[in-house]
């Protein structure tokens, strides 16, 4: 306290600080795009989703998949496979405290989750990559749990649907991460093989690794709006042809316009299209009977995830 506040009446400061309201934190948002102050309860109902301007703005994991999976119906599958730094790797941090603030910034175990519910009825598998940790990296937990759904998918004949958020491979893990490649490509042809429908949505942004594996592998490849896609960087492109890149070449209408993805859609109403492909993929609300599979062994399972836990079953 300063010498003028000790000469002030007590009536005086009482009075100084009546109608003195501090704003709470994370009530608004401001919109990338257009600068536009909006309300967070009505972002957050829209799905992040900017109503002035139509800007989709990233999504978390749980989120994405609380709002794509019919309510109550949503239940998470290999959670207790959780990465270990099997390498020691250390650059500025150690890779295990990154991941342990990772896990404190995204409330996420991973940087994929996977899950398993029901859409307009229809039993469904779904993972979903959280960009709020590492970057939604591919490590070997990731391909480890990509590929439990994808078997989780195959053993009960219901369609996989993939969200990728991602800005490529794990450097921590490095030749580790590399095979993920491999791995999830495995896992998405035995879906292929089965005749059960593999819908990748690719989400802003999926670049690297991830974009040049599952990403771009779906039977059906639908993209957000104005989503960053792509492999490298455009700077680095750039320096490697060294030639002068279109304009917004790496964006989904970019991709659409030269065949590489199917549509693109708008986040709220990704229900109801993705809903209605897979009917008429003939998968809808009544779920049809599981042909006779080969049993998916664990072996089949593990590939190349040194970094990954024990399984644990399926909440």
């Amino acid at each position: 306290m300063n010498w003028f506040d000790k000469i002030i009446p007590p009536k005086i400061k009482t009075g100084a600080r009546i109608g003195k309201r501090g704003v709470p934190e994370g009530l608004w948002n401001k919109c990338a795009a257009c600068q536009a102050v909006l309300y967070a309860v009505e972002l957050r109902h829209g799905l992040q989703v900017c109503p002035k301007c139509n800007h989709h703005m990233r999504l978390g994991a749980h989120q994405r998949l609380q709002a794509f999976l019919d309510a109550d119906s949503l239940q998470y599958l290999a959670e207790g496979v959780t990465p270990l730094d099997m390498l020691k790797f250390r650059d500025r941090k150690r890779y295990r405290e990154r991941l342990s603030e990772a896990k404190k910034t995204s409330a996420a175990s991973e940087a994929l989750l996977a899950a398993h519910g029901t859409l307009q009825g229809a039993p469904v598998t779904a993972v979903a990559f959280e960009f709020r940790f590492m970057g939604g990296s591919m490590g070997s937990v990731v391909g480890e749990r990509f590929v439990r759904a994808a078997n989780y998918s195959a053993q009960h004949r219901q369609p996989l649907v993939c969200f990728s958020a991602s800005g490529g491979a794990r450097m921590q893990e490095a030749l580790f991460s590399l095979m993920q490649m491999a791995k999830t490509t495995a896992a998405i042809t035995r879906l292929r093989e089965r005749a059960i429908p593999y819908i990748s949505v690719l989400t802003d942004p999926t670049m690297g690794g991830v974009s040049a594996s599952l990403a771009m592998l779906g039977d059906i490849i639908i993209g957000e709006p104005n989503a960053l896609v792509g492999f490298a960087g455009p700077r680095v492109i750039e320096q490697t042809v060294r030639e002068t890149l279109p304009e917004g070449f790496q964006r989904t209408e970019f991709q659409l316009e030269h065949g590489a993805i199917d549509m693109i859609v708008d986040r709220r109403a990704l229900r109801d299209a993705i809903a209605g492909l897979l009917a008429t993929l003939g998968f809808s609300g009544v779920e049809a009977p599981a042909p006779a599979l080969e049993s998916l062994d664990a072996s089949e399972a593990s590939g190349a995830a040194p970094a990954a836990s024990e399984p644990s079953e399926p909440q």
